[in-house]
């Protein structure tokens, strides 16, 4: 806002933009930009100058001391953190203005409203401990405006604005509004604020801490002794509320490290008064504005439930310029970011499955039949041993027909071996961040889950916490997260591909791309011509968030690679299917059996007691007729007509 009123051109914004990776959407700096249109009271350079001076940013690589102010060609650097150690250890804090009435006027205006009536203690006394203490109960029958004409009035001399103080005790003030009439809890107008103070920690520590727990403070003024006084929002409505959020505060520090007086509770508590001096320091104010914007907003961060969430947005913004949809990483399939589970039995070559699909990331090949994208892939190995991995992908890339002595592209694959040394998922996925972030790589292939699983593998609650561990790693690095799965115990051919896996059903409903392989019932012919290979048959389905459905993928598993078949499996039925059940009881001509089959079509197909003839012949995979000819063999228990299969009874 600050730069298109300043006659700026929108591509000084969108370039700085996009030093931020991570956070960086191309057209969004435009789009946003044409929405500014301007304000009665605008945002200026002035601003952005003076939220850098308050966030320790100095001009030309030095501190200012003198009068802070900026020009347009300075440039606005940060210090090295060796030498911000030092400031802070060394607690020379950078005074945001250097005149006593403009300490104090700023004090006003960040506190205060315009018609707010303002109190003050300018007396002191000294107590049998040496210590000056407030006496009386101060002035407080000027308001913030008022205040501020006489300091325009008398701009070198905060005495003659608040009356002489005691240059060894300094001043107070109470930096809620009161009602002019007093100076107690009953005299409070406003309830906007509370004072966090500690005596146990240096100026340095505190400073240190309530910026890393991101306190939202209105004014942060040290007291030219031991601490520093932190005016931190709390915007309460009542007496009641401030009371109820003071203690949480308290509560929330104390949990935190932060050793604080409580006995600064009450809302008509005193606290430094900026631009007094006190034992041959200033009282001043070291920042303003800092940390969190509101009580709300940091209430989120301070119990987690929202912080650093992203923005809520209207469609307007949208409104002809769609945000453009990630890259497919496999066309078809999965897209650039998004997560992918692949499940299926025991033994079923997964792993194998997994490599070659490395192998085709890598080159920007195809895998079982589908155009990869080409880009660096992450394989982190929880299962075989470092060498049986390796000689793995030699062999993969053999069988492929590629060079082995090149291994093309292989310099696109990355192979972390973690067997012996697998840790639970919520500790393998910040080490997976730290180590690829930034690093431009396309996927991360975690094989097999089970080694890293936490929780309760059928606990939905669990399951869901754990699956949101693939989206720290999308959301963080930008990669695709691709991992595998096994099957739960029993039959699986009379499920559906998406409920095959084994636990909760979040494993079907979290991912954006589900693949499930399932091995294919073999005919005497069909043995007969593999012989002894060792070949074995599957079909891979889907169930896709993205995209459309595939049509099943039918293919051979030969060792150590897989191959699409378009010629001969589609006709194969999978192992534990109805159908297939149905065509081994054929074959062994066991009635029992074929009514079984017969009685699972009927069950999974029928409403209201009636069942299409044709429905139950694509559930079996057969031939209408061949259901009839099994309806007609159970006559005594089913019957159709016109086509409609009855059960009788």
């Amino acid at each position: 806002m600050a730069l298109k009123e300043a006659g700026c051109d929108w591509v000084i914004w969108d370039s700085w933009s996009q030093t931020d990776i991570q956070r960086y959407h191309d057209g969004e700096c435009e789009r946003k930009w044409k929405s500014f249109h301007g304000s009665p009271s605008p945002i200026t350079e002035k601003t952005v100058f003076r939220m850098a001076r308050e966030r320790g940013y100095k001009p030309n690589g030095r501190l200012r001391i003198d009068n802070g102010q900026l020009g347009w060609e300075d440039t606005i650097t940060a210090d090295t953190a060796d030498n911000c150690k030092l400031l802070i250890d060394n607690c020379q804090f950078p005074q945001i203005v250097d005149s006593p009435t403009e300490q104090f006027a700023l004090y006003l205006r960040t506190l205060f409203e315009p018609d707010d009536h303002v109190s003050y203690v300018v007396e002191s006394w000294q107590d049998k401990d040496g210590k000056w203490k407030p006496s009386r109960s101060g002035s407080s029958d000027r308001t913030a405006a008022q205040l501020l004409a006489e300091l325009e009035h008398y701009p070198d001399d905060l005495g003659a604005v608040l009356g002489d103080w005691n240059p060894e005790a300094g001043a107070w003030i109470r930096f809620n509004a009161m009602d002019g009439k007093g100076a107690k809890n009953e005299n409070v107008t406003s309830f906007r604020y509370a004072l966090v103070e500690s005596d146990s920690m240096t100026e340095a520590q505190q400073f240190e801490l309530y910026q890393k727990l991101e306190l939202p403070i209105a004014a942060l003024v040290s007291s030219a002794g031991k601490s520093l006084h932190a005016i931190v929002r709390v915007d309460a409505k009542t007496c009641a509320e401030y009371r109820q959020r003071v203690n949480y505060l308290y509560d929330f520090l104390a949990k935190n490290g932060c050793s604080i007086d409580r006995q600064n509770s009450n809302p008509s508590r005193l606290s430094r008064l900026p631009g007094v001096t006190r034992g041959g320091r200033m009282q001043s104010i070291v920042a303003t504005n800092i940390g969190r914007r509101s009580w709300a907003d940091w209430l989120d961060f301070a119990e987690g439930v929202s912080d650093e969430l992203p923005a809520i947005v209207s469609l307007s913004e949208y409104e002809g310029a769609a945000p453009a949809l990630p890259e497919e990483l496999i066309e078809g399939v999965l897209r650039c970011g998004h997560k992918m589970l692949i499940s299926g039995s025991s033994k079923a070559g997964k792993s194998f499955l997994l490599m070659e699909l490395c192998v085709a990331l890598a080159n920007g090949g195809s895998w079982l039949g589908m155009k990869c994208r080409q880009g660096k892939v992450l394989y982190v190995n929880l299962e075989i041993d470092n060498a049986s991995c390796i000689n793995r992908f030699i062999n993969i890339y053999k069988a492929l027909g590629k060079d082995e002595s090149e291994l093309t592209n292989a310099d696109n694959i990355s192979i972390w071996n973690l067997r012996g040394h697998a840790v639970p998922l919520t500790e393998l996925v910040p080490k997976i961040v730290r180590r690829i972030k930034n690093e431009g790589y396309e996927a991360v292939i975690i094989d097999p889950i089970y080694k890293v699983i936490t929780g309760d593998e059928n606990n939905a609650s669990d399951m869901a916490a754990f699956c949101n561990q693939f989206d720290k790693i999308c959301n963080e690095t930008g990669c695709s997260v691709i991992y595998c799965h096994h099957h739960s115990k029993g039959a699986q051919g009379s499920k559906r591909a998406i409920d095959r896996a084994s636990g909760s059903g979040v494993f079907a409903r979290d991912p954006d791309a589900q693949l499930d392989m399932i091995q294919l019932e073999l005919s005497d012919e069909m043995k007969y011509i593999i012989g002894d290979s060792g070949a074995t048959a599957w079909r891979m389905e889907s169930s896709l968030r993205e995209f459309a459905n595939f049509k099943p993928i039918n293919f051979w598993f030969e060792f150590p690679v897989h191959r699409v078949d378009n010629e001969h499996l589609h006709s194969c039925h999978t192992q534990g299917s109805a159908s297939a059940n149905l065509e081994k009881s054929s074959k062994r001509t066991s009635a029992e059996e074929r009514k079984l089959g017969l009685d699972t079509a009927f069950d999974a197909c029928q409403e209201n007691g009636m069942c299409k003839l044709s429905d139950m012949a694509d559930f079996l995979e057969v031939a209408t007729r061949t259901v009839k000819r099994y309806v007609q063999e159970f006559e005594d228990e089913y019957s159709f007509k016109n086509g409609i299969v009855y059960r009788v009874e």
